[in-house]
Order: structure tokens, then C-alpha cells, then sequence
């Protein structure tokens, strides 16, 4: 279909792979008992590490459904992003083999791509680390497609048999956010109808770990890994890392209506900004993701008092959760006071580029539920950070308009609006 006037775009279908189990049902169910899947490192030793925390995913890629030659083939990132999505479409209903190929794409975000599997080859062509001169020969065939992000988007796309837009957005931390919003400009503009889009990240491997190390960016509370991540809290000194995969079918609307489809959200609208002042640093009056959030309900034709949930960024750090409590006054104004926000990653870890689309799907499950997810650990507010953060205990709340916002490193700034599309038709 690429008919006239305004296209509208809604999430037919919905797949999460995340620490804490596998699957939308085991990630939602995890977010509204309030439990923590943050723990001490399993994948290496962590003990020469400042940070030895992450959320890490208890995945099989056998039991998963991936052949030993997939397996072979993709990095564990690019893994999650394949059994995600054929989640997400077996959620969808819709039957892949009668659609138009070329009218079907794919979007993956991802901030790292194949690190795992990089530093996993590095060390084996180097013995460990040993050899300044490396042998080749030692490392896995398919080694080009580690160096590759694109090759991301291209496993998903032979998985689906989509033959349209094939694209990986690297937008550090917003990644996951920005791959949904791209997807759904693309459908909006009638390059494609059906777009599966979302974003995975596996960095949880030495070289990750000490990059972050080196900025003190995560927290080094080893002694209490279920407790590390405390978005919001006066006492929180960093986030902790995760890892997984959220991906999503996105259909135009009349299409999914013409066929019954479940229609979970509608993706209203979506902006993206840049502070263009520091690589990991932030202003704190938040005027950038002010803005980006201004110009996404401007998208969505909805006012500030419309937005019934805020999904925070809320990564754990000093400086990203003042930036965002200003932004969000200075966006919602008032409204801010009185409307619930909280931050999912102080229960599944901060999954760099992966962790904006498992945000989007922690809005659509919001929405779908009434229920709003809480933020773990939070047990003493920062004075700074005085907006009603949701602590400890998910809360019933009637939920037709969802904000999901992210931060990432290098100035990104990007929000979403998730709208029950019957509303916005009213």
C-alpha cells in the first residue's frame, strides 16, 4: 500500500530477549514483580575491573532455535536480534511468505555490534594477548561479518525474507529509540508497509568493561549486585551494564486494522537532537531532550498533559538524572509534577544501543497492562530529582500515551511517543 495522505504507523507484534528471561512475558513479568537481574559478571573474570556488575541474559542459541551454522555464523548480538525478531513476528500474526518483499524492511539499532565477538577472536588470533603479530588463520570464517554492523540488519532480513529498506542505525545510547523512529519515517513516507525494527547489543566483554572503567561511567558497587543500579536515588554512582534485544513488527495502520491484527501502539512520533558539546558530558538544564520531546509530541498532535507515562533514560549516573528531571520540567512544564516516570534499567542494566528499544517495549507493555513499571532501589530520592519516580512497587495507572526518552554518549538526545491510536483518532 502507498496510498495519499497521512500514513500512521502502529507495533503489531513485539519481542524481547533480556536478563531476567526470555521472551515479552518473562521480560514484562520481571518488571512489575520489581525484581533485579543485575549480578555479579559470569561471562570472564571480573575481579581486575573497577565495575565487576552487569544484567547478564541467560541465553541458549541451540534451545533459542538457531542451527549450529547460525550459531557459527553471528555474533551472540546479532543472535539475540534473529530470535527476537522471530518473536516479534510470530506475535504479529502476519504471514511473511505472502507479503511483497520489497515492501518489507528491516531496521537494527546498535551502539557496539559485534564486540563479544571481536574480542573473543582477538584473543584467540593473538594466544591470549601474546602475540603482537596475529594469525588469521586461527580465527572464525566469518569473522568480516563481526567487523560489520550491516550484517546485523541482513541476518534479520533473511530471516524474514524482507527485500526492502535494509538498515543498522549507530546512534551510541539512542540507538534502539532511533531505529524505531527511522523505521516508522520510512512506512509514514511509503517506502515500505511493514518494517521489523528494534535493536540488540552484547557488550559485555573485557574491552567494554574497561572502557567504561576508564570514564568510572559505571558503578563500582560489587557488593551488592542486585542492589547496583539505583536510577534516581541520592546514593547511585553509576549504571550498571546489560545486554539483550527488543524488535518489533511496525505496520501501517489501515492495513493492520484491514486484517484484525492486535495493535498494540501507535509510534505518534519521534525526534532525535544532538547537544553538539561534549562527547560524554551533559548540560544540565537538559534543553536538548527538551527539545527533541517538544518536537515528538508536536509529531504526535498531542499536548504535554496528554502523556500519561515518562520511560526515563535514568541510567544511574549524577549528571544524566538531574539532565533528564530539567528536561522533562522544562518539556511538560507543570504536568511533569503529576505525571509517573521511571527507569527500567535499575532492574535489566543499561544495554547501550539495545536498551532504547527494550525501553519501547516496556511503554507498549505499560500501555497494554495499565500497569507502570517501577524503579528498583529506590530508596532515598535525590532532592535534585524530584518528580514521582514510581520506587520499589509497579502502579496501576491507566496509560493511553507513553514518552520514552534516551541519552546516549557523543550528544544524542531522542524521544518517542507511543499513543493508543483509537485516542489520537478522537
Amino acid at each position: 500500500m502507498s496510498g495519499t495522505g497521512e500514513r500512521r504507523v502502529v507495533i503489531t507484534g513485539i519481542g524481547v530477549t533480556a536478563p531476567g528471561g526470555q521472551g515479552a512475558k518473562a521480560f514484562w513479568k520481571l518488571l512489575t514483580d520489581g525484581r533485579t537481574a543485575t549480578r555479579r559478571i559470569s561471562f570472564f573474570d571480573p575481579s581486575p575491573f573497577r565495575s565487576q556488575v552487569a544484567a547478564e541474559v541467560d541465553f541458549d542459541a541451540e534451545l533459542s532455535g538457531l542451527t549450529p551454522q547460525e550459531i557459527r555464523r553471528m555474533d551472540r548480538a546479532a543472535q539475540f536480534a534473529v530470535v527476537t525478531a522471530r518473536e516479534a513476528v510470530a506475535d504479529s500474526g502476519l504471514e511473511f511468505g505472502t507479503l511483497a518483499p520489497h515492501r518489507t524492511g528491516v531496521t537494527i539499532g546498535s551502539a557496539v555490534g559485534a564486540t563479544t565477538g571481536l574480542d573473543q577472536e582477538y584473543r584467540t588470533v593473538s594466544d591470549g594477548g601474546r602475540l603482537e603479530l596475529v594469525d588469521h588463520a586461527y580465527a572464525v570464517p566469518h569473522l568480516y561479518n563481526y567487523l560489520v554492523p550491516s550484517s546485523f540488519a541482513t541476518e534479520v532480513a533473511w530471516a524474514v525474507g524482507a527485500e526492502g529498506p535494509a538498515t543498522v542505525v549507530s546512534t551510541g545510547c539512542t540507538s534502539g529509540l532511533d531505529a524505531v523512529g527511522y523505521a516508522a519515517d520510512v512506512i509514514r513516507e511509503g517506502t515500505a508497509d511493514v518494517m521489523i525494527a528494534g535493536a540488540a547489543d552484547a557488550p559485555i566483554s573485557p574491552i567494554t568493561v574497561a572502557c567504561f572503567d576508564a570514564i568510572k561511567a559505571t558503578t563500582p558497587r560489587n557488593d551488592d549486585p542486585a542492589h547496583a543500579s539505583r536510577p534516581f536515588d541520592a546514593s547511585r554512582n553509576g549504571f550498571v551494564m546489560g545486554e539483550g534485544a527488543a524488535v518489533f513488527v511496525l505496520e501501517e495502520w489501515e492495513s493492520a486494522r484491514a486484517r484484525g491484527a492486535k495493535i498494540y501502539a501507535e509510534v505518534a512520533g519521534f525526534a532525535t537532537r544532538s547537544n553538539a558539546f561534549h562527547m560524554t558530558g551533559l548540560r544540565p538544564d537538559g534543553k536538548e531532550m527538551a527539545e527533541a520531546i517538544r518536537v515528538a509530541l508536536q509529531e504526535a498532535r498531542l499536548n504535554a498533559e496528554d502523556i500519561d507515562y515518562v520511560n526515563a533514560h535514568g541510567s544511574g549516573t549524577k549528571q544524566n538524572d538531574r539532565h533528564e528531571t530539567a528536561a522533562f520540567k522544562r518539556s511538560l512544564g507543570d504536568h511533569a509534577h503529576r505525571t509517573p516516570v521511571s527507569s527500567i534499567k535499575s532492574m535489566v542494566g543499561h544495554s547501550l544501543g539495545a536498551i532504547g528499544s527494550i525501553e519501547i517495549a516496556a511503554s507498549v507493555l505499560a500501555m497494554s497492562h495499565d500497569v507502570v513499571p517501577p524503579t528498583a532501589n529506590l530508596h532515598t530520592p535525590d532532592p535534585e530529582c524530584d518528580l514521582d519516580y514510581v520506587p520499589l512497587t509497579a502502579r496501576d495507572w491507566k496509560t493511553d500515551a507513553v514518552l520514552s526518552v534516551g541519552s546516549g554518549f557523543g550528544g544524542f538526545q531522542s524521544a518517542v511517543v507511543l499513543a493508543n491510536p483509537d485516542r489520537r483518532a478522537r
